[in-house]
């Protein structure tokens, strides 16, 4: 694993495990070029979150086929326990009935709480490609500073029409983190693009908000 991590930095622009290497063991191609954030299989390397803790979190959270799928409700997240910068984000996502609400939420940290310090890349259905600045970060879009700290939220609206997929059939995120640079493509369309980010490192969210939605294929690559 030590030389796996230490051909990620060979490359340049890394790949930055910024705590502890504990949940990223699994995936690791023998290149260093691949991390599968999700084994497929189970939570391992990830935190299941809702701020009620007598809700069981397996209830809301489970997998079957490969998938993960998540009932929606309560809100909370599946967290990274461990934290990246500099990195390509892919994961794949489907609604298995009407399409409501939820979102990418990436560099947050902190104390776990339902909207942490972070900035969002939208998957509220429609809206897949909107930046959310969540608790007063900040990014700038087309030459404006878009930071408010006197909101909780601030939404930066995707550039181009809706290029989701109707419920049922699986979209592909790909999420690019380069410094303070961020690019989100919907289904291989640019929707967003922002620099000067004031957050740059952090967990890797995926939210629970609204009705069941499912996951699979969730990695990271080193930005070439």
């Amino acid at each position: 694993m030590r030389q796996a991590a230490r051909m990620l930095f060979t490359l340049g622009i890394p790949v930055v495990l910024l705590s502890t290497l504990a949940g990223c063991q699994q995936g690791v191609s023998e290149s260093g070029q691949k991390v599968m954030l999700w084994n497929g299989t189970d939570f391992s390397g990830w935190k299941l979150y809702v701020p009620d803790k007598d809700v069981n979190v397996n209830d809301i959270w489970s997998v079957r086929d490969g998938i993960v799928h998540c009932k929606g409700k309560p809100n909370g997240y599946m967290r990274t326990k461990s934290k990246y910068a500099n990195y390509r984000l892919h994961l794949e996502w489907r609604w298995p009935d009407e399409p409501t609400n939820s979102g990418v939420l990436l560099h947050a940290s902190g104390e776990d709480q339902v909207w942490p310090k972070c900035i969002e890349c939208q998957l509220k259905a429609g809206n897949a490609g909107d930046f959310v600045l969540i608790g007063g970060a900040g990014i700038t879009v087309d030459g404006k500073d878009m930071q408010n700290v006197e909101k909780q939220f601030v939404v930066t609206p995707k550039k181009q029409q809706s290029s989701e997929k109707p419920a049922g059939q699986w979209n592909i995120y790909e999420i690019h983190c380069e410094k303070d640079t961020i690019r989100c493509y919907v289904n291989g369309v640019l929707q967003n693009e922002g620099t000067a980010a004031t957050l740059t490192a952090g967990w890797i969210c995926l939210q629970s908000e609204g009705s069941p939605i499912e996951f699979r294929n969730i990695y990271i690559e080193p930005l070439n």
